[in-house]
């Protein structure tokens, strides 16, 4: 009963990308973290933005554990996953049991309150995040062409499609006002606006 947050911890031994050759490899925990932080955007999109009602917190968190039922199933690669009905129905059975699993590590007092992010989330939320984890993809896709490695190619265009099929206004809005800056380098982001010290300041400094 008490191995559920143990476990939680283990997921940046999980990689993911497992049939890609990547520049820098991505674990679940980092993948994880990225989803939910892209998920809470998307909702704050949705609520400041569009002006409909979401609760940011909720998209946040159902994000964070979305793929928690990892721990004990593994990452299944993309194209096994997703080869065809059958192999995809079985593995979200295989999901649904790992999240149960998980779920009865904790504490029973503890349990209603993960059940619904271990869970299948509510479905005002379940889009949301869907598209956070498609975005985050999408990302991983630029960074690694930007990277030259060509591997990602075929999967930016095919995750681009995607995305822009889901017609979500949430997700253009992100495509069309912050994807772009994925494209520029450290300096291009403006994290470098500051003046150099002068060699005189950092003798005085060094006497």
């Amino acid at each position: 009963m008490d191995s559920f947050f143990a476990l939680i911890a283990r997921m940046k031994n999980i990689g993911r990308w497992a049939l890609m050759r990547s520049v820098t490899p991505e674990n679940v925990q980092e993948h994880s973290h990225m989803v939910a932080v892209l998920a809470h955007a998307l909702a704050v999109i949705r609520r400041d933005v569009l002006g409909q009602e979401c609760d940011v917190n909720a998209a946040a968190t159902a994000a964070l554990y979305h793929d928690a039922g990892e721990i004990l199933t593994g990452d299944l690669p993309t194209p096994i996953k997703y080869r065809n009905p059958d192999i995809m129905t079985a593995y979200r059975q295989v999901e649904s049991e790992a999240s149960e699993k998980l779920l009865g590590m904790l504490p029973e007092a503890m349990r209603p309150a993960y059940a619904p992010v271990l869970g299948e989330p509510d479905p005002a939320l379940k889009s949301l995040v869907k598209a956070a984890d498609k975005l985050a993809a999408y990302i991983k896709c630029i960074e690694e062409r930007r990277a030259g490695n060509d591997e990602f190619l075929l999967a930016e265009q095919k995750t681009l499609q995607t995305l822009q099929g889901y017609g979500m206004a949430e997700v253009d809005y992100f495509l069309d006002h912050f994807i772009p800056a994925f494209e520029r380098t450290l300096d291009e982001l403006g994290t470098m606006d500051y003046q150099e010290p002068s060699l005189n300041i950092l003798s005085e400094k060094e006497n």
